[in-house]
């Protein structure tokens, strides 16, 4: 056998920024500067989602005369092409296709970078598309949701869904940057612009306790959608997920745990349940409503706390059940504990839960008692809260 070990270095590179296609914002400019080879003029290929195209319909114009005012540093392939936004994009084949049709189209080479400007789903599309696309095109996400910009836009992994699973087919390609523009917040809708709290509520609790407290103090500001304060959230989430998978030593997920979701065994399946009628977030606050009670069963976690953060879930104004909770199927088994084989079946090991023994620290578990999860998701329904 002939053996020999290498590394191969990455940067993982977040800017945060305000109207990045304004001719005079040069942060984009000089990130693009940086990755040319020599003094060669990039070529990008500009994927957008439709909602954002819906809400912003300058945008597309902006971009074109940005890339006319910084021409000595990047030029568009084609013009932009828009991809149907929202989960429903990840569960057809067929747009990833599309993607790599329209790379194909606009001749681009592993030289040149892919653009992608959406929420979470759009994100993990094209950017799978442009992993794939020459064995790997360079991409810069824009992540245009609370949701992306402190979580899932921030992070390694891309996909599609596939056999009814979520993120069957999918890679991990490490984009080359990714630029957090907060002025694409403001066009959001409230319960979209609400989803990225959860996520900065379950970094918080798994890795910054004063980041949960800080959250509690604010929560009255968060709950009405204060700029200032869901800016804040949402850096800090970021800076809390580039954190973890910069120094964990596991960005690639190759062991069995996967810490950054907390609360998404349930989350995932609870959003195939309800056809996706239950967003993203909205499904994360009932997963960890899950997870959390569920601990309390246990003895992980005392139930002050846990009623400490299910407030605090609610008080930013997040269900923390959903009736989808106990559909069943014809066998009457209930459909949602399917989701922990999902779990386990995903990473290709053993199954691990990671669950919460105090703010700001995480456990992780091997086994799961299905029947006080049973117990857990009757005393959430009926609950109703």
């Amino acid at each position: 056998m002939l053996e020999r070990t290498f590394t191969v270095e990455y940067a993982q590179r977040v800017l945060f920024t305000r109207d990045m296609f304004g001719r005079e914002n040069l942060v984009l400019r000089d990130l693009l500067a940086s990755a040319r080879e020599g003094d060669r003029v990039t070529k990008a290929l500009v994927f957008v989602d439709s909602h954002v195209a819906e809400a912003r319909p300058k945008l597309l114009t902006a971009i074109e005369a940005y890339a006319e005012a910084h021409s000595a540093v990047f030029s568009l392939a084609a013009p932009a092409v828009i991809v149907p936004g929202g989960e429903t994009c990840k569960n057809d084949f067929a747009m990833v296709q599309q993607c790599w049709e329209a790379i194909s189209e606009a001749c681009l080479d592993r030289h040149s970078l892919v653009f992608v400007i959406g929420g979470g789903a759009v994100l993990d599309l094209v950017c799978f598309a442009a992993a794939t696309a020459h064995r790997g095109i360079r991409h810069i996400r824009f992540p245009t949701t609370t949701l992306s910009q402190g979580d899932g836009g921030v992070g390694v992994k891309n996909g599609v869904n596939y056999f009814g699973k979520k993120n069957w087919v999918g890679s991990f390609a490490v984009p080359y940057a990714i630029v957090n523009d907060f002025a694409l917040l403001e066009t959001l809708p409230e319960r979209e612009k609400r989803c990225g709290l959860i996520e900065a509520i379950k970094v918080a609790l798994i890795r910054d306790a004063e980041f949960y407290y800080w959250l509690e103090k604010n929560a009255d500001a968060l709950a009405v959608l204060d700029h200032d304060a869901l800016e804040h959230a949402v850096r800090r989430s970021a800076e809390l997920h580039v954190e973890h998978i910069t120094t964990n030593g596991d960005p690639f997920e190759r062991g069995s745990a996967r810490p950054l979701d907390f609360g998404h065994w349930v989350a995932h399946k609870l959003e195939q349940v309800s056809h996706f009628e239950i967003k993203h977030g909205e499904a994360v606050a009932i997963g960890m409503a899950v997870d959390l009670l569920y601990s309390v069963k246990e003895g992980i976690l005392d139930d002050a706390t846990a009623q400490r953060i299910l407030a605090l879930v609610r008080r930013v104004g997040f269900a923390t059940y959903a009736p989808q909770l106990l559909e069943s199927t014809e066998k009457g088994e209930l459909v949602i504990l399917a989701g922990l084989e999902e779990f386990r079946e995903h990473l290709g090991g053993e199954l691990t839960i990671t669950l919460v023994p105090e703010i700001g620290r995480k456990i992780e578990v091997h086994e799961m008692d299905t029947s006080k999860i049973v117990e857990t998701l009757n005393e959430l329904v009926e609950a109703r809260v």
